[in-house]
C-alpha cells in the first residue's frame, strides 16, 4: 500500500500494466455491469446542467430511459449512478461507426460544448475509490472484459498510474501526483 495524504492506494495501481484497447473490447465498461457509472453527489448538478448540451449527442433508447427514470438514479446502498438501458449499456453511451461505445458527454467536452469531461468515476477506471471517513482508498478493479488493456499495457509498458495521469490529477491534484510518482520510483530503487 502508498500512503499519500488522505488516500491509501494499493500496490497494483504501481505495478499493473494497463492502456485501454477499445478496437478490442469495444467500450465493455460502458456496458457490462450491474449498475451503470458510480457518481458523486457534487456531480448530479453538473449532468443537471450540461444535459441540454449533452443530449444530442445520447440514442433515442438513451433519452426514453432518462425521460423515464431521470439523469441519474439511487440504487439501494443510496449511491447514485447513470441510469442503464435494459440493463445493460449507460444512457450517456453511444455507439460510434466502428460499432465501439463511448461516452455522450465526453463527445461534448471534446466538442467544446461543456467543461465537464465525464463522471471520475469512469475517467478513472479501472481505478476504483472507496470513500470512507478519513480517507480514500484506490483499488484497482480487475475485471476480464480488461484483459486486453492489460496486455496492450504490458506491450507498451505503461503502467496504470501512468496510463491514468490525466485523471488522477483531476481528481487529487498535480502535487499528489507527483507525490505518488516520487513514492513509486522511491520504492523501485530499493527493490532493484
Amino acid at each position: 500500500m502508498i500512503l499519500i495524504d488522505n488516500t491509501v492506494i494499493s500496490d497494483d495501481i504501481a505495478e499493473q500494466f494497463f492502456v485501454c484497447d477499445l478496437l478490442k473490447c469495444k467500450g465493455a465498461c460502458c456496458v457490462e455491469g450491474d449498475l451503470g457509472a458510480p457518481l458523486e453527489v457534487d456531480e448530479l448538478a453538473i449532468l443537471d446542467q450540461v444535459f441540454d448540451e449533452v443530449k444530442p449527442y445520447l440514442s433515442a433508447e438513451g433519452l426514453a430511459v432518462i425521460e423515464a427514470e431521470g439523469k441519474y438514479v439511487k440504487d439501494w446502498e443510496g449511491d447514485f449512478s447513470t441510469p442503464v438501458i435494459e440493463g445493460r449499456e449507460c444512457v450517456y453511451a453511444l455507439y460510434d461507426e466502428k460499432g465501439i461505445l463511448k461516452c455522450g458527454i465526453e463527445q461534448a467536452y471534446l466538442d467544446g460544448k461543456i467543461d465537464f469531461r465525464k463522471p471520475i468515476s469512469c475517467h478513472l477506471y479501472p481505478i476504483r475509490i472507496t470513500k470512507y471517513e478519513e480517507f480514500d482508498a484506490l483499488n484497482y478493479d480487475r475485471w476480464h472484459i480488461c484483459s486486453d488493456a492489460c496486455s496492450h499495457g504490458e506491450q507498451l509498458g505503461v503502467p496504470l498510474y501512468q496510463f491514468l495521469k490525466g485523471p488522477l490529477i483531476r481528481r487529487y491534484g498535480e502535487e499528489w501526483y507527483e507525490a505518488l510518482v516520487q513514492e513509486i520510483n522511491e520504492r523501485q530503487q530499493a527493490q532493484g
